[in-house]
């Protein structure tokens, strides 16, 4: 596995203030320091899925500069040596299949040495093919059947607010896990509590395991429909940091926050983009070296 260029400054993400300018955008500099993490990350993912021989890379690719936003952008306050620090902010992949996304910024972040990323899946492993919260630091919730990790996080938000915490809780979600009932009725219930602690983001790749999400089940106008459950609604470049860092860190006095990122699913590498069968198989050995040259010579993210 290419060798990390390691963690991050521990100030970055931790206790303290936010590192990254979200009123006037991200600087160049900050910008770079985040799309140079991103292609550490791109390059353990694909790695993890080729050795493994199974795995998402699709929506772990589409996922990569919202996460990376997240937890290098300081937006989310965490400290990894204390895993379980009360006045934590919470993230939870609610879509739990893009786990190599997840593992490989944990590992980034500090919660655990680079090297585990080598036994993804393996049977002995910490880090299998969804997360699993009594197993791994710095993974919230145990996920895997969708919808289930959205629920979750609303009764996070809402317990936090209950104990008085500042903590702010953060979910990710799928486009094709928008099919489930479970997610319209997570949606009412969030906004009817004003669980203004609550910021999801839609992964809105266009694309599910078995194809694309508008033949699949017909979204339409996701936004319309977020906003007539009560929810206020930011969309944005999923790949862009200078629109995904402000929505992440906008606030609503008694509202949820939705954030739809338009993505492109495995994005970073051409023959991946936009193509349903990379959602969960591994590379062959020649689309893995070719997957390693597109990633390093790639420019993603603003």
């Amino acid at each position: 596995m290419p060798s990390p260029a390691g963690p991050p400054a521990p100030a970055a993400g931790r206790e303290g203030a936010p590192t990254l300018s979200t009123s006037t955008g991200a600087s160049q500099a900050e910008v770079g320091r985040l799309k140079e993490l991103a292609r550490e990350l791109r390059r353990d993912i694909v790695t993890m899925v080729f050795e493994a021989g199974s795995g998402h890379i699709g929506g772990s690719f589409s996922a990569t500069e919202v996460i990376v936003s997240l937890y290098f952008g300081g937006v989310l306050r965490y400290d990894a040596r204390k895993p379980k620090w009360p006045d934590r902010d919470r993230f939870v992949l609610s879509k739990g299949h893009a786990t190599p996304i997840l593992y490989s910024t944990l590992a980034h972040a500090g919660y655990f040495p680079h090297d585990d990323l080598k036994s993804f899946r393996r049977i002995d492993s910490h880090l299998q093919g969804h997360g699993h919260m009594r197993y791994t630091p710095g993974v919230e919730m145990t996920t895997g059947s969708l919808g289930q990790g959205f629920g979750a996080a609303i009764g996070m938000a809402a317990g936090l607010r209950l104990d008085g915490r500042p903590s702010h809780v953060y979910v990710m979600l799928g486009d094709g896990e928008a099919d489930e009932g479970a997610i319209w009725e997570g949606a009412m219930a969030a906004a009817h509590y004003k669980l203004s602690n609550l910021t999801a983001v839609l992964d809105r790749n266009g694309i599910q395991m078995d194809g694309e999400t508008e033949e699949v089940m017909a979204h339409g106008d996701l936004a319309a429909k977020w906003r007539a459950f009560g929810w206020h609604v930011i969309e944005v470049d999923g790949h862009r940091y200078a629109e995904i860092v402000p929505a992440l860190t906008h606030r609503e006095k008694e509202r949820p926050v939705m954030v739809i990122a338009k993505t492109v699913k495995g994005k970073g590498v051409s023959f991946m983009e936009g193509n349903p069968s990379f959602h969960g198989k591994p590379p062959t050995k020649e689309q893995y070296d070719q997957a390693l040259k597109e990633i390093e010579a790639g420019d993603i993210g603003g």
